[in-house]
């Protein structure tokens, strides 16, 4: 079914909407276990919920038993079934993905300018700038700021705030200003791997940082 370009799904409801997945690897493992390839972080999604397994030209999704199903185009399934260009996943009705397996439809959903900037993964403690996923991942210091700033959705949050959310309540007292400066400039060089005609973290002279998105 499947010549040359990998297959995609593209998240259309739930964590991460707009995010686009080449299927590059032989099994995809769906769920909420931070080992999964494509992890959500709603209740309702099993820790390992669904697989979707490459067999020959062909790709199967497969329910692994979970709590509260995965349907294929709105019937829930039993047994593994083929996938094909236009299926629509659902997985515990929370998260719905677009499977996409046609070479001419494939450039299109693969185009960055149609995706979102940058979107994490907090249950996996992981970052996609526009359509890619950043790795090696940030360290915990760099990713904690990222997600303060990301959870503001715009707002300025003071280098008080970043010393709160970063370092431990013993340490932050010898936290200088420079300290701060050098942790959001190693940030701002990890998301300029991926992206380096948008600057995501944006100085607010006198008052700290805001995340400025890339729609």
């Amino acid at each position: 079914m499947i010549q040359g370009e990998s297959p995609v799904l593209v998240i259309k409801e739930g964590d991460n909407v707009g995010f686009k997945w080449a299927v590059e690897k032989d099994s995809i493992l769906i769920g909420r276990g931070e080992e999964c390839d494509l992890v959500f972080s709603e209740r309702p999604i099993s820790r390992h919920h669904a697989e979707i397994r490459r067999e020959g030209n062909r790709y199967i999704l497969r329910d692994l038993n979970s709590k509260n199903g995965t349907c294929l185009n709105g019937q829930e399934i039993s047994t593994p079934v083929p996938l094909q260009d236009g299926d629509e996943i659902q997985i515990a009705l929370r998260v719905k993905l677009f499977f996409v397996g046609a070479d001419a439809t494939v450039p299109l959903l693969l185009d960055d300018s149609q995706g979102p900037g940058l979107r994490l993964d907090k249950v996996g403690r992981r970052v996609w700038v526009r359509g890619q996923e950043l790795v090696p991942p940030l360290s915990l210091a760099q990713y904690r700021v990222l997600e303060l700033l990301y959870d503001g959705q715009g707002r300025v949050c003071n280098r008080d705030e970043i010393v709160n959310t970063v370092w431990a309540e013993e340490e932050s007292a010898g936290v200088t200003e420079q300290a701060i400066d050098a942790l959001v400039r190693r940030l701002r060089d990890r998301l300029a791997e991926l992206d380096q005609e948008h600057q995501y973290v944006v100085t607010v002279r006198g008052h700290g940082f805001r995340l400025e998105n890339r729609e």
